[in-house]
């Protein structure tokens, strides 16, 4: 068997795409699942990019989708140097990557975190793509789920576009959530968890974020719902990973601590997420977030609301609460007020939580890859 993994970028690089491809190869490559990852380069490409989007805003006033187009798939994959003529098993994170129709000898699964359509129209994708473009691009990749072996997507929200949308017969669509994007061998050197003391002036209630879209992820709902505790006697802090300090507002309750490398200092990353009593995440668009996976991971219960691919990242009422879609602030205040109350519930509540870490791992998401493609 020769199964490679596959992106719009370099597989092995923990810089390509938050990390997902590097760390779903490494726990790949140790249970055999998989055999390498291309390393393709799109950065190649930028001046024909440049190029490319002028030719569509004379064409159609749209100046964008170059890297949906067929002359970018097919260029981007050429230097890997494939050999039609041999088998070979492909695991692809890009739904127009390789491009179909690709060769009767190779083997593909796609493993996506949400469909091309989703991504036009529910994060705004296609507002720079002409619709005719669009409606190409969404042919294109039909008929490649068509000819997929599986189409894997990493929340069920994903997987009922590519059966709803792209008339995928449910038998070949499955859903495996992915694990969080740690080095589990620089985890385990990390210092054990401590017990948090009850919210007090001196050390408040911790509400995390993390992630670099401060609007999109809902900080300023986060701060909202800080707010709303603290008028309930609760001191809070809103602790935020990975947003410019720059960019935030000045706000009395928002800590923000800049980008942590998880590589370079791991026991500062997970130290923090741990001092968290909750992670959070009230995005008005999201596929599939790590940030929930990492923060269960290291025993941190997650609040966010339904939208997009979050649920599916939250498993049971034992991983933190679920809210539907656009609370108001005061609702959520009210569940954290009730969910604190008394203490030492919480704190059991929470120690459940820890020994079920593994499920959020890479490890277990490629046991569960290897039953689909194997």
């Amino acid at each position: 068997m020769n199964r490679q993994l596959l992106c719009c970028g370099d597989a092995a690089s923990p810089d390509t795409w938050s990390s997902t491809p590097f760390f779903l190869l490494q726990a790949g490559l140790e249970t055999g699942l998989l055999q390498g990852g291309l390393a393709l380069q799109p950065e190649r490409f930028r001046r024909r990019r440049r190029l490319w989007n002028l030719a569509q805003l004379l064409r159609t006033g749209r100046p964008g989708g170059f890297q949906y187009s067929r002359p970018f798939t097919t260029a981007v994959i050429a230097p890997a140097r494939l050999d039609p003529t041999q088998p070979l098993q492909l695991l692809s994170h890009f739904p127009l990557l390789p491009p179909q129709p690709w060769p009767s000898h190779w083997q593909v699964a796609f493993y996506i975190d949400a469909t091309t359509r989703q991504v036009f129209d529910e994060y705004g994708g296609g507002l720079r793509i002409a619709p005719s473009f669009q409606r190409r691009v969404l042919e294109r990749e039909r008929l490649a789920y068509r000819q997929a072996g599986a189409v894997i997507c990493m929340a069920q929200w994903a997987a009922d576009s590519v059966m709803a949308d792209y008339g995928i017969d449910p038998a070949r669509v499955h859903v495996v959530p992915g694990g969080a994007n740690l080095d589990e061998t620089l985890l385990n050197a990390c210092p054990d968890p401590v017990s948090l003391p009850p919210p007090s002036p001196q050390a408040p209630l911790r509400l995390g974020f993390l992630g670099k879209e401060w609007q999109r992820k809902g900080g300023p709902f986060l701060l909202e719902v800080a707010e709303a505790l603290q008028q309930q006697g609760i001191p809070t802090v809103v602790r935020a990973i990975g947003v410019d300090p720059s960019g935030l507002p000045q706000h009395p309750l928002l800590n923000p601590l800049g980008f942590i490398n998880k590589q370079v200092d791991t026991a500062r990353f997970v130290t923090e997420l741990r001092s968290w009593h909750f992670g959070t995440l009230f995005s008005k668009a999201e596929a599939a977030p790590r940030s929930n996976l990492e923060c269960l991971r290291l025993g941190v219960p997650v609040l966010a609301h339904a939208v997009g691919g979050i649920a599916s990242t939250l498993p049971d009422s034992g991983c933190g609460q679920l809210f539907a879609a656009h609370p108001r602030p005061e609702q959520v205040a009210a569940w954290i007020a009730a969910r604190l109350t008394p203490y030492q519930s919480y704190l059991v509540w929470r120690a459940a939580l820890a020994p079920r870490c593994q499920e959020f791992s890479w490890a277990t998401a490629v046991k569960q890859l290897a039953r689909i493609l194997d």
